[in-house]
């Protein structure tokens, strides 16, 4: 049965830090709203959302019949869970190292709101990290006889992150005064990251080896 456990807060904390990292949705609609302004970002992030859905949803689907007949599948996307948040870990972290990590952010689209809109969906729909991401997260917050209805649940919770976190680009990175902050700050906000996914990392496999 779904529940907001102190677990699973920390856990969705994490999934918004690595829904908000850099990668092709967010650099795209931050791109999108530093060049073209707010509602073609906007179009942008619907387009992402739509895409973030049904590979949640599909995961969903697969996983509850999955992991029900087969317990040992729900043990190794725990792990993969763990690993995904550590390798997230390394890469903020060299980013954080990097020179150039306060080099303006971003990939800019182009087009009409439906072109916009479209391309977002792509985006999300062709990036095969995407519903390896859903999986994983499945697996770390769910029971191994987890139910459809539970698995659902969770869909819910994790998804409106991600409605908070692209949506919420989208209206940030409109603002110049935002990006100014946000390019001074990079470093710090890259190393806050890494510290996270990698005691993220660490909560679960520590809590599964105590198991």
């Amino acid at each position: 049965m779904f529940s907001m456990t102190p677990e699973f807060i920390a856990i969705w904390i994490a999934w918004l830090m690595a829904g908000g990292s850099p990668g092709p949705a967010t650099m795209g609609i931050a791109g999108t709203a530093m060049s073209e302004g707010r509602r073609p970002a906007l179009a942008f992030a619907l387009g992402i959302l739509v895409g973030s859905a049904s590979w949640g949803i599909a995961a969903a689907i697969g996983l509850s019949a999955v992991m029900l007949a087969n317990v040992w599948v729900f043990e190794i996307l725990r792990y993969a869970g763990a690993a995904y948040l550590g390798w997230l870990a390394l890469k903020v972290a060299k980013r954080a190292m990097d020179a150039d990590a306060t080099a303006p952010a971003g990939t800019p689209f182009k087009g009409s709101f439906g072109a916009l809109f479209v391309k977002g969906a792509a985006v999300h729909i062709t990036n095969p990290k995407a519903i390896l991401s859903w999986a994983s997260i499945y697996a770390i917050v769910a029971p191994a006889d987890a139910t459809p209805s539970t698995l659902f649940g969770y869909f819910g919770a994790l998804f409106a992150g991600s409605i908070l976190i692209f949506i919420g680009y989208a209206f940030l990175f409109s603002s110049p005064a935002i990006v100014r902050g946000y390019r001074r700050a990079s470093r710090v906000f890259d190393l806050a990251f890494a510290g996270f996914f990698g005691f993220a990392a660490f909560k679960i496999l520590t809590a599964k080896l105590e198991t």
